[in-house]
């Protein structure tokens, strides 16, 4: 049995994605707590968080790209030990030009990690099923977080937020040092000549229809704080909605695994950023807080099950591992773009525009996926 398919190193790999992708997580919380605590408008709360992801981005594309080249346990360790030192750092200042430079480290070194972490998913014997056990392990992360994080911001203050984003990623460094597993090995990978063969046209078409689902993502759910916040529902009913999302996040992963075999891949990733779009479009045309809250709750929760099946598939398509590892910059390029578009739409044509945004990204999203072939083409 290899290192992945044992319990430590299953371990190893859910707490580093947990960290990696604490953004997808924490997002509204994170712009909220700019916003209300640190008092920036929304364009420059959603540029802060922009600014981690943006550094994210960069530091998957560079070691994505040198995948099989470093080793796995000391990048991933190394990479969180940092993060966590500079959101620690985070929670001692205050003026914006030097939370801007440590968000843009903290997700330089987060990125990093995360990047060696879904590498080494997409090089083990089952991705998409490790890939869906590292989702369910983020939704546990998300009820946690979700139900004790806005009260603790509330009480003590923005510091507390990025206190607690420090503990989270020493959490995953010390995990990784004792357990990470190494990346699986591969009769097809070639060596220096597999990992120089450029990636197939469905691999790009499924990366950037990826990373288009996760600019909706970020651009509607950093605001679900907000909104709920501006049109009169409490404190109490928005942690309400977070904790449900937590909770009902659980389910996607896990029917994602459960249905593998069952669904079509390509027929998945084509209706995703539909449904995607038509709740983003209640969440931000909704008024009473019912179906405002029944559209939060499951927004996440597609972007995770059409997530599972697009790592599945770029996994068979490129067993290198280097899309896999691109993993990161797919969904935070997106999710870079998204607080400061969504800001930006926001703070000039309100939170409709939202909506609208999302659906047209949407269909070019469909149109990228039908190009996609859910299994390689032989040479």
């Amino acid at each position: 049995m290899s290192s992945s398919e044992k319990w430590p190193g299953r371990l190893a790999l859910m707490v580093a994605h947990c960290a990696g992708m604490v953004d997808l997580v924490a997002l509204p919380v994170w712009v909220g707590a700019l916003m209300g605590h640190y008092r920036f408008d929304p364009q420059h709360a959603g540029g802060l968080a922009t600014l981690f992801l943006a550094g994210a981005v960069a530091a998957s594309l560079f070691f994505s790209a040198r995948f099989n080249r470093y080793p796995v346990r000391l990048m991933v360790s190394g990479a969180f030990a940092l993060a966590s030192l500079l959101f620690l750092t985070l929670s001692t200042v205050s003026d914006y030009a030097t939370m801007a430079v440590l968000h843009l480290g903290a997700g330089l070194a987060a990125g990093c990690g995360l990047s060696f972490t879904h590498g080494t998913i997409g090089r083990s014997a089952r991705p998409h099923f490790l890939f869906a056990m590292v989702g369910i392990a983020l939704g546990v992360f998300a009820v946690v977080f979700l139900g004790t994080t806005p009260k603790l911001v509330d009480q003590l203050g923005g510091e507390a937020l990025f206190v607690t984003f420090g503990g989270v990623m020493a959490v995953a460094a010390l995990s990784s040092l004792m357990a990470f597993p190494r990346p699986e090995a591969n009769a097809s990978v070639d060596g220096e000549r597999a990992q120089q063969t450029p990636l197939s046209w469905s691999v790009k078409f499924c990366v950037v229809g990826v990373t288009l689902m996760s600019l909706v993502q970020a651009m509607t759910f950093s605001f679900v704080e907000r909104m709920g916040s501006d049109r009169g529902f409490s404190v109490e009913a928005i942690t309400g909605v977070f904790i449900a999302l937590g909770l009902f996040n659980l389910v996607p992963p896990a029917l994602a695994a459960a249905l593998e075999k069952r669904l079509a891949a390509g027929w998945v990733l084509v209706l995703g950023p539909i449904v995607q779009a038509c709740i983003a479009l209640l969440i931000t045309l909704s008024v009473q807080f019912v179906p405002f809250a029944a559209g939060a709750i499951l927004f996440t929760a597609v972007m995770i099950f059409t997530h599972t099946f697009a790592f599945g598939t770029l996994a068979r398509l490129d067993p290198t591992g280097r899309a896999t590892a691109a993993t990161p910059a797919m969904l935070m390029v997106g999710s870079a773009i998204g607080p400061l578009l969504g800001g930006t739409l926001v703070k000039f044509f309100g939170y409709t525009s939202l909506g609208i945004a999302a659906a047209l990204l949407g269909l070019i999203a469909v149109g990228l996926f039908r190009q996609v072939r859910a299994q390689p083409v032989p040479a």
